[in-house]
């Protein structure tokens, strides 16, 4: 089972790269279902067909879905939603906006979360394939488990003991709506749910982040900062692809400073992302709509390559014994030490970098112990944890 997400600046082409993916995967013979994770679905417009939020069949061995958080909603948050909108109702809001108020931010992310988690635990598929929102809104879906679960820890373990025994005086005597029992059923299946995709999606065994770049200043910036990100949040990428390259042998005066611009680029990309793997996709010379023009695609991606094979293996971050220490070491390419933070708070870690953090919950052998220091070095951020009483910062 594979669990392939394509990521990248909105325009650089992930629909089209993760269909021609699905296409090439479905003929190979691998039961395959590629999902789009994107607001603004366009992975129906990529294959000329209609989708709709349930899967349906689109060739031998291939399916696809647009989601629909509606239906995540009636499976998995109904009865919290119900709770939520009766409590807003009760405060006089109108039960009309209650109710779309009650659908939370995050929703969507967690909808398509939730997709890929049934699909994998369904064993119906051999391989998923997300077609992911650009990096942005992929970064709220990738950190969503981490985020959501960190929050249900905090206020589930004393909400269902504590509304149990204030549930009579405040239903009857102040009439504030109280959640029932089905309403923490519904808490705790979701937060089983976040432990699992979490696992899964962590897992390099198993999932992969593809970054789809243009040979552009601006896009390469952004899929470095996406890079990043990820290895920040434990998601192994395996994978650099780099769609449209203006083919050598169009020879056009209009095109001559396109390409050298290009070049100049790809040689960064090179540069920046290695030992990456780096694939490329020439510009085609028609639009890539339908199967065969997919086909194309992935003939030239790909070659005679099995496009779920793992193509690079490495880990976001390490725990290690070093002289009687532990050093936890965390990849961090393309930031200076200036843009990262550290914050220690019982058995979190809280790294941050930029405007994105990361609660790294310690496991037991290091939750005991203090950070002595940390260190960042050739791009990886090196914390050390000793029997020191003292925070070295």
């Amino acid at each position: 089972m594979r669990v392939l997400l394509y990521s990248g600046k909105g325009g650089v082409g992930k629909t089209t790269i993760a269909a021609a993916t699905a296409v090439r995967s479905a003929e190979l013979g691998y039961r395959t279902i590629v999902l789009s994770a994107d607001a603004a679905h366009s992975l129906a417009d990529s294959f000329d067909i209609s989708l709709t939020g349930d899967r349906q069949p689109i060739a031998p061995n291939l399916w696809g879905q647009e989601t629909d958080i509606s239906k995540t909603i009636e499976t998995y948050w109904r009865d919290i939603q119900d709770w939520v909108a009766a409590l807003m109702a009760w405060r006089g809001i109108e039960q009309i906006m209650a109710d779309e108020l009650a659908v939370f931010p995050g929703m969507e992310e967690l909808a398509n979360l939730l997709y890929i988690t049934d699909y994998y635990n369904s064993g119906d598929y051999d391989v998923i394939i997300v077609d992911c929102a650009p990096t942005g809104e992929t970064l709220r879906f990738l950190s969503f488990p981490e985020v959501l679960g960190w929050w249900m820890d905090k206020l589930f373990p004393i909400g269902r003991t504590a509304i149990t025994v204030a549930r009579p005086f405040v239903k009857h005597m102040m009439g504030i709506p109280v959640p029932e029992d089905s309403v923490f059923q519904s808490v705790e299946k979701l937060y089983t749910q976040l432990d699992k995709m979490r696992a899964l999606l962590t897992d390099p065994q198993k999932s992969s982040v593809r970054l789809v770049v243009n040979p552009e200043k601006m896009v390469v910036k952004e899929a470095q900062r996406s890079f990043t990100y990820f290895n920040l949040y434990g998601y192994a990428t395996d994978l650099v692809i780099c769609n449209r390259l203006i083919p050598e042998e169009v020879v056009d005066r209009f095109f001559e400073a396109w390409k050298e611009t290009q070049n100049k680029n790809y040689q960064i990309i090179e540069e920046c992302f290695a030992p990456i793997p780096i694939l490329s996709v020439p510009l085609m010379g028609q639009e890539v709509v339908g199967i065969p023009m997919l086909r194309l695609v992935a003939e030239a991606l790909y070659g005679d390559r099995d496009p779920t094979e793992i193509f690079f293996q490495g880990q976001a971050h390490a725990i290690e014994s070093d002289n009687g220490h532990y050093v936890l070491t965390l990849d961090l390419p393309f930031v200076t030490k200036r843009d990262i933070s550290l914050v220690r708070n019982g058995d979190e870690l809280v790294v941050q970098v930029g405007s994105y953090k990361r609660n790294i919950i310690l496991p037991r052998t290091l939750a005991g112990l203090a950070v002595a220091d940390a260190r960042f070095e050739s791009e990886q951020l090196r914390i050390r944890f000793d029997q020191m009483e003292e925070y070295k910062s």
